[in-house]
This record gives C-alpha cells, structure tokens and sequence, in this order.
C-alpha cells in the first residue's frame, strides 16, 4: 500500500478519530553530486561505483578533501545521508598508502559498532584489500585479543572499552598508538551531558598517549543535526574543527503526523495512554503493509506495544515463518537483536518495537513508518527518530503521538519547535570538579605526570593532585607525579554513571539459559520476586532475585497481568550552597528503597493485586535544586491545598526544567516535602540522579526566573481549567483549584523567603 493510502486509513480509523491528528508535508529534495577527490586509490572508486555509487554527494567530497587534508572536522547531516564515507574512504585510503596506519573507531554502542564492522568488511572485500578490522569490546574473546592489538588496521571500539580497556593498557597496544592516524567518533550528539564531559576527559589522555608514542592523528566527528555542533566538538577534543553542515543526500517527501491522543476524562484533564494510542497508529499501518518501527519511551513499553501488535488481527502466521513483529532494546541478547536487525533488512520482520536502542544509524534498511510513542526528549533525537523511515527516495510517514506530560503537550502544540530551522544545542562540561579528578588518577596512572603536563588534564587538575597526594595515591618527585597506589582506578568510573554489574537473568530449565541481563537500580523494580518480567513479547514469573549474585530466575508463564514497582524516596539537605529568594541550591542525601509492586491487568490496566519487595535500600549524595512555597500564600490555604500546590508545581517544574538544562527527563527526579525539614515550609526539590551531581543545580538556581517564566507560560497557556497532566497534573478531585493556587505560587515566586 502507498503511504498516501496508509495515511487515509489512519484519517478514518474509528480508533484515532476522537483525538486530534495534525498532518505537516515536509517537501522532496533532489541529490547533488560532486566530483572524487583527487588522491583516492583507483580501486576504491571502482568498487564504489560497482555498488552504485557513481559520484559523492557534495558533502561526503568535502570531508574526504578535509581528512586527507589533515583536517580535524565534524559533520552535520541528516539521518541516511551517506556519513559512513566520509570517514571510511580517507581511512582505507591512508592504509592503502602506508599499511603501518592506523584507525580508531569509537561509536556510543555495541550494536552500532557491529552494524560498522560488517559494512567495513563488505567494502574491503568488495575492493580486495588487505585491511584487518576487529571490534574490541567487552564481548572480544580473550583469543582475538591479541590480534586486534597486534594486527588491527582498524580497531572500532567504545568510549568505555578505551577508557577500561585500552588506554590504561597502552603499551600492549604500542603499534596502534605509533601509528595512529585517524580517530573517527560517531553520533556526536549523544556526548553530551555526563556521559560526553567523562569522553571529554577520555579523549584528554588519549591524546597525551598519543603525544607519548609520536602520533597526532585527525579527528573525524559525525553528528546528527544540533545547533552548536562545532562548538561541542571543539569542546570534546580540546582542538578548533571545521565543519560541513551542508547535505547534498537526496530526501523523499515525509508526511508528519501529530497526534494528541483524546480526553478521556474532561473533569481531570486526563488523555487517553500513549501505549494505547500508538499501538492504534502502528495497528494500522501494521495492516495496511508498511514496514514500520515503533520508537517506545521505556523498556516496558517496549514489551507491551510488542505483545498488543502480536494480537491484533491480520493473517494467519505459517509455522516456519518468522514472527514479523519483534522488540528491541537492551537486555536481549546480542543473536537476538542481530536477527531482529537481519530481519528489518530483508524484510521477514514488518513492525519492530525499540527503545531508543535503533534511534541510532544501526542499518535496518529502508522503512516505510515510524511511530513515536511520545516527545523523545529533544528534537535532535525526534529528528533521528523520523529518519530512520524513509530512507531513500520514496515517501515516508512519520506520526508523533503525544503523552501527557508537559514536554509532550508543548512539542505536540508547537510545530515548530520539532519541524523548523532551531534544534537544541548541546552542553558538556568537562572540567566539572567531580568528573575531572576521576580521570586525573586514570592519567597519573597511565603515564607519570611531568608539571608541564598539568594543563592537559584541565582547572580540576591540580585540586585533584593534590587531594590524591593527601590520600597517599601519588608521589611527587624532582618534577614528576607517579601513580602509588595498588588501586586500579579505570574499573572503578562508569562513563555512564552506572553501575559496574548488570543483573543476569537466568531462565530455568532443564536445561537453564540467560535470556538478557539488566542493570542494578532498574533490577530493583523489574526483577524482583514475584514480577512479571516481558521479554521480546514473553513474560516470565520471576522466583527468586539473588542480589548478592546478581542473578534473577525466570520461568515462561502466562498470565493476564504485568507487575509495576513503587520507590519510596527520603531526601534531606546536608548543606545549602546558594540562595535567591524562594530558591536554594545545595548538597543533599537521597534514600531510595523498592517497597511494594502492583499487578496491572492486561489492556484494562486496572490494580489486581500487591505484594511486598524485600530488598536492600540504596543511598545517593548528590546535589539539589529547591523552591519553597511563599509563607503568605501557605498560611491561607488548608493543608490539602498546600499539598496540591505544591505537587502541582513540582510536576511543573520537573516538566519544564529538561528544556531550560537540555538533559534528559530521566536526569532530574522530584521529590516534594509537606514540611521539609530544612526549611521548614513545603517544599519542591528536583534533585540529580549523578552521584555528586553534575551542576545542574546550580544552573536551575541561576537562571531561576527563566524557569519560573517558563513554567507560568505553560500553565497560562494550557486550554484546561483546574489543572491536567499537560501542566500541573490532574487536580485530587473535579474543581479543585490546582492550576490557579499554581499560578499564585509562579506569580509570588520572585518574592524573598521566610524560613521559620
């Protein structure tokens, strides 16, 4: 079926009709071409052109010209514009002319990583070169170790693996680092935030290594499109960069969908689920033939929209056919996502369900649809998400649809803000104290540390220095610092600021098998005894978590029901840093601790049962932001309204602030407080997940006013009357004055505190 159709289809489908589907016609565009660049090896071209690439598009000349030019470059286009090239041909082309070059790939996942391997590998092939390329990560057998370090031309890894695995051992990986000539990073703008200020850091003594070993190779950046591109690359290498941002890749016509699901409940404000509304969107195009991915927020989602695909009716599967509708996200197995990959290429698998996990440029080949169950977070991503429909030059759909969260509410009421010129920019911030002075005990580690070498490691350096010298760490001796202690300090920083050990889940048999494997906080609610784990479409009765083993075991069930955990959350202030009138900023201690799971029926989602989780409690230092409610305004409102005000703007405010930081919705939680102790007032604090935090904080508490700006603009604007999930949350119950107690609150807000 044409998308034309599809798209009709979707018109008058009865299961979307109620809610308000807004299409947009972002126009074709054609090719534009440019001549090979002088110096390219004939037999390159060749192949090339014997794969049906004639000519490069303009961009890919350009950066191929600026890599073999010696030039450090980042470059910014589209989703399927033919990246890959700009990078691959100057590397070939240098070890071609030198085999002792060479190549350090680094890309954010395994998965990416892999998806390179094998393209890389069809195109030596294909040109019937002698150009060795391995993967080195985690899954790297102890064997082909040894030849990756020795023989690779091309190693393609990850920040992690070069943190953990490589620069800390550098001398066995002596031939690499004399000979290195280009360091490709893919996807720039996912280096941002923590995770990009630890790569920040990492490439920081990837180049004093380098220094060490006579290299001084050229950076080849490749990035989705963001506004500071050159700014955040810059920032990342330490080095200026030129920048091609101009895309000469040809697009086919995208319809755009935004879809704000139904109020289902007009005294609470309250719409329809986005799991429901985008498996009705995908159910459609499901049964009308396109090939469609299906972006979900969270892993359950994941397995829910997978399952309710599965069930809707079409025809009748044979046997030895596949099963064309497939999750994706992490905790599968690597077979698995590699068939599910294999399967969206040759088109046996016509709906797969991912997180974010396939936003990236894995090839899954050409698709005809793509569903966004909910606002991604950012329009880079929203963009990256779009992209992967449609991926030559015939038309493709895209349909966003709209949580009920207030990012969702704004992206889906402003066109604009996902669709036009301005995207978000990107911010990283490598010389925050906490991150630096980690990474300065991995360098003192890998090479001693000569003065003149202080300023490489950043302002943090020198704090760091010296409070590893109190703890007895290092030696400073006649000019030089050297690593003393037995402490092995990669293994023990996450770039990720996650957890060294996953949970592995273990189905039992006969005969046993690991079925994935999950990290540790998310074990604590997924995983725990008696949950209902999903699994690519599966659930399993979880029997018994071993924590102290880090293993969970499953047995296959089925039942009518899913399990969903509650966290109960106890924070209080150690330390007030800053203060503008009704605001702080400060350090703060949060307990956090599984306590109870509920059993969600299928479908319905109605409560059907409780139980008890039994697990250890966790414990995070990190820092807060903090808004009290004004004295004045509490002290004429009950205790109820005080309540509701103050989870109103919580809600609110933990909305809007992704936006103003531009980090991830998952990076600040909210907790609110009755009475808080520390001020003795109610209270909101959004609080950072970071261990130490990562300064969000403080730039909440600097840029106030803006947020509170912001924050009233969507309250003001919302068509709802009491308040709903788009702005303040739903009121407790039908006329309660939420929305406008909120809006007293927003309009006190830049009056001094009293604190009691």
């Amino acid at each position: 079926m044409s998308v034309e159709r599809a798209v009709a289809a979707l018109g008058a489908s009865p299961d979307l009709n109620e809610g308000d589907l807004t299409w947009f016609t972002l126009p074709s565009r054609g090719a534009r071409h440019a001549p090979w660049p002088d110096g390219l090896d004939p037999r390159l071209i060749a192949t090339l052109q014997a794969r049906g690439v004639e000519r490069p598009y303009t961009h890919q000349a350009r950066a191929v010209e600026h890599a073999l030019a010696g030039r450090d470059q980042v470059i910014v286009t589209p989703t399927a514009s033919g990246k890959t090239l700009c990078y691959t041909l100057p590397v070939l082309q240098s070890i071609i002319g030198d085999p002792a070059s060479r190549a350090l790939y680094l890309f954010p996942t395994k998965a990416l990583a892999q998806d390179q391997l094998h393209e890389l590998h069809e195109l030596v092939g294909a040109a019937e070169l002698d150009v060795r390329t391995f993967t080195y990560d985690g899954d790297t057998s102890p064997g082909a170790r040894r030849a990756v370090r020795t023989a690779g031309h091309v190693v393609i890894t990850n920040p992690d693996m070069l943190h953990s695995g490589i620069l800390p051992h550098h001398t066995k990986w002596t031939r690499l680092f004399e000979n290195l000539k280009y360091v490709v990073i893919d996807e720039l703008h996912s280096y941002r935030g923590v995770f990009g200020s630890h790569v920040a850091n990492v490439i920081r003594r990837l180049l004093r290594i380098c220094r060490f070993y006579g290299s001084d190779p050229v950076f080849i950046c490749c990035s989705a499109t963001i506004a500071n591109a050159r700014e955040l690359a810059t920032t990342l290498l330490g080095r200026e960069v030129e920048i091609v941002d101009e895309s000469g890749a040809p697009q086919g016509e995208r319809l755009v969908g935004l879809f704000n699901p139904p109020v289902v409940n007009r005294e609470l404000g309250i719409r329809r689920g986005v799991v429901r509304s985008a498996t009705d969107v995908a159910g459609v195009l499901q049964e009308h033939g396109l090939q469609t991915i299906v972006f979900a927020g969270s892993r359950t989602q994941v397995e829910l929209m997978t399952q309710y695909l599965r069930e809707r009716p079409g025809p009748k599967r044979a046997p030895n056919v596949p099963e064309p509708v497939r999750g994706y996200r992490s905790g599968y197995l690597p077979h698995e996502r590699r068939a599910v990959e294999a399967g969206l290429r040759d088109g046996t698998v016509r709906t797969v369900v991912s997180t974010n996990a396939l936003e990236l440029g894995i090839d899954i080949g050409g698709l005809d649809a793509a569903v966004l169950a909910g606002f991604p977070g950012t329009v880079a991503s929203t963009r990256q998400q779009m992209g992967r429909a449609g991926r030559s030059n015939a038309p493709s759909v895209t349909v966003m649809v709209a949580g009920s969260s207030p990012l969702d509410q704004y992206a889906v009421a402003h066109p604009d803000y996902l669709l036009g010129e301005a995207v978000e920019s990107a911010r990283i911030n490598p010389d925050n104290a906490l991150i630096a002075a980690e990474h300065v005990k991995c360098a003192v580690f890998e090479l001693p540390l000569d003065d003149d070498e202080r300023g490489l490691l950043g302002p943090a350096g020198e704090i760091a220095l010296a409070a590893l010298d109190e703890q007895g760490m290092v030696q400073q001796t006649r000019g030089r610092t050297y690593w003393t202690s037995e402490a092995y300090p990669a293994v023990e920083i996450s770039l990720r600021t996650g957890p060294d050990q996953n949970v592995v889940i273990v189905e039992q048999g006969p005969p046993a098998r690991v079925i994935g494997e999950i990290d540790r906080p998310s074990a604590m609610t997924l995983v725990h005894d008696e949950a209902i784990y999903l699994h690519d479409g599966r659930q399993y009765h979880v029997d018994r978590l071993d924590w102290e083993e880090l293993k969970a075991y499953v047995r296959p069930v089925e039942v009518d029901y899913y399990t969903d955990a509650n966290l109960a959350v106890d924070l209080r202030v150690l330390n007030e840093d800053e203060r503008e009138g009704d605001s702080a900023a400060g350090q703060v201690a949060v307990t956090f601790l599984a306590t109870i799971f509920k059993k969600i029926r299928l479908h319905t989602h109605e409560n059907i049962g409780w139980g008890k989780i039994r697990l250890p409690q966790d414990d995070l230092h990190t820092d807060a932001f903090w808004h009290t409610l004004p004295e004045e305004l509490v002290a004429a409102w009950t205790r109820e309204e005080a309540e509701q005000a103050l989870m109103g703007l919580g809600q609110l405010l933990a909305g809007v602030a992704p936006l103003l930081l531009m980090c991830d919705r998952g990076d600040l939680s909210l907790n609110v407080q009755v009475r808080a102790p520390h001020t003795r007032q109610p209270t909101i604090f959004l609080w950072e997940r970071v261990p130490g935090g990562v300064g969000f904080s403080a730039q909440l508490l600097r840029e106030r006013e803006r947020l509170l700006r912001m924050a009233r603009e969507l309250v003001e604007g919302c068509a709802c009357v009491h308040g709903c999930p788009g702005c303040v949350g739903p009121p407790a119950a039908p006329g309660d004055a939420v929305k406008a107690r909120v809006l007293e609150v927003l309009a006190a807000g830049s009056r001094p505190a009293v604190v009691v």
